[in-house]
């Protein structure tokens, strides 16, 4: 089973994390997530399903996660680390500066401009990360 195949709680067995009850519901909060949310924000969701959660437990999880490469952390210039499972194929980010909504795409132009980019400064590209940070071109939108 390739690791896109496992769930969150599986790559946290895989690497040898002790899995509470309390990680699980952590996990599968994150793992039901497409949006990118905040501590606060996972707090607010797994504790309406096991209201023992603290916050802090949130984020000791987090950074365990975090830690163990299967979370990544995003700082979308509002003021807050928010998070996403390590995804299972590359993508970017495109933040709505206004409503703070996130939107990933994936653009096989940039991929291969990036690349050329660092070619050409003599290096080969072994991983990167794009936000582009926008407002919508109509106002009221």
């Amino acid at each position: 089973m390739a690791d896109a195949e496992k769930s969150l709680e599986e790559l946290c067995v895989e690497r040898g994390m002790r899995m509470t009850e309390q990680r699980r519901v952590i996990a599968r909060v994150l793992e039901a997530s497409d949006d990118h949310p905040d501590v606060e924000e996972l707090y607010r969701r797994s504790s309406a399903v096991d209201a023992r959660i603290s916050i802090s437990t949130v984020y000791r999880t987090v950074k365990l996660f975090e830690d163990a490469g299967i979370i990544e952390r995003h700082d979308f210039r509002d003021g807050r680390s928010r998070y996403e499972t390590v995804p299972d194929e590359h993508h970017d980010h495109l933040i709505d500066l206004k409503s703070g909504e996130v939107i990933e795409f994936h653009s096989p132009e940039i991929e291969a401009l990036q690349e050329r980019i660092a070619r050409e400064h003599g290096f080969r590209l072994v991983d990167h990360r794009l936000e582009l940070y926008g407002v919508p071109l109509k106002e009221g939108e």
